[in-house]
């Protein structure tokens, strides 16, 4: 990143959200509770979505880090049940908040298993215990990493700095950074890699236009098979839409059948499903640019000790700035709209 900042005295920033997203991944995937032995087994899957911000900022010399980021992590392991058998989960970690002035105490986790039951909920206390705490010391870590790795980017060398002020601020800035902080390990890299980690810097892209991701898990108090086709069947669509035009003729939605919702304010397309299992559209607003067409894959957990199914919703190919929009209309025209029509849960 070239710098022209006489001084170092005005604002700089960079944009670090796809270093942060693949520092994530690289950290947190394969985190464990306890080992595949025990009677109780819990490990980071995989990091689902990352919304939010990441920046590292400069002004005076003075370097600074600010971040606000909404995390989901799929885990999944086992739980040893009272007959000798090994039933396997699968589930996930939210966590709403990872900021810039976060505590270690005061970050947030809900944690869902998916198909749940009684003994499956047994692996929860050992997450809490084992897993959580290294996620709150990875965090904390995480923005002594970011500065450590970007902070130099953002600032001309301290050889041409006139300003005993902005010097000062410059060292002492450098001293923070490279005190505490860990500095990641450099690690020889092919020019592959190389291209590899320049792409990381830059935010996902679909079409021409910047874009993200989205994840929800709303529950419904019903098997996955009524869920699945209170989705598909045309007539319950009608229902809980209010406003829905298909052009076949069927009396549920095929795979590639375009239909538009909520008055043509939403053009969608099923683009694959797995009987009471999985079902994957594409979507988009009508006031979107061309090039952006987002992605729902939902799956569906049927929890049948609990009578409910957890619907499990990765959005991709959002714009970026529409996640709020997106979240909310999906809330609550599809996951509020369909609970009161259907009486499928509770509605707050």
């Amino acid at each position: 990143m070239v710098v022209n900042n006489p001084n170092n005295w005005h604002w700089v920033d960079k944009n670090c959200i796809g270093w942060a997203r693949e520092y994530l991944k690289e950290k947190l995937v394969g985190v464990e509770a306890g080992s595949t032995k025990d009677k109780k087994y819990a490990k980071i899957k995989s990091v689902s979505s990352i919304e939010g911000d990441c920046e590292v900022n400069q002004r005076k010399g003075k370097v600074i880090s600010l971040f606000d980021l909404k995390l989901t992590l799929l885990i999944e392991g086992h739980v040893d049940s009272k007959d000798g058998s090994t039933l396997p989960f699968e589930g996930s970690i939210n966590i709403p908040e990872v900021a810039f002035d976060s505590e270690a105490s005061s970050y947030q986790f809900e944690i869902s298993i998916f198909k749940e039951t009684s003994e499956l909920n047994e692996v929860k206390p050992l997450i809490r215990s084992e897993l959580l705490p290294k996620l709150r010391q990875l965090f904390q870590q995480f923005g002594k990493d970011l500065l450590a790795t970007h902070g130099n980017d953002i600032q001309v060398p301290e050889s041409q700095v006139k300003s005993d002020y902005t010097r000062s601020n410059q060292q002492n800035s450098l001293s923070e950074i490279r005190g505490p902080a860990s500095k990641p390990e450099k690690k020889k890299s092919s020019p592959a890699t190389a291209v590899a980690a320049s792409n990381a810097n830059k935010v996902t892209q679909k079409g021409s236009g910047n874009s993200t991701s989205i994840y929800l898990e709303p529950t419904f108090n019903v098997p996955s098979c009524e869920l699945y086709e209170t989705l598909l069947d045309k007539q319950r669509i009608l229902a809980w839409s209010r406003s829905a035009q298909f052009f076949n003729s069927g009396p549920k939605l095929e795979v590639s059948e375009m239909f538009e919702l909520f008055g043509g304010n939403v053009i969608s397309e099923l683009v694959s499903c797995e009987k009471d299992k999985k079902l994957v559209f594409r979507w988009k607003l009508k006031d979107w640019p061309a090039a952006f067409n987002s992605t729902i894959e939902m799956t569906f957990h049927e929890s049948q000790e609990f009578h409910e199914t957890k619907l499990q919703v990765k959005w991709t190919g959002i714009p970026v700035g529409e996640e709020d929009r997106v979240r909310g209309n999906f809330e609550e025209y599809y996951v509020r709209s369909i609970k009161v029509t259907f009486g499928f849960g509770a509605v707050l």
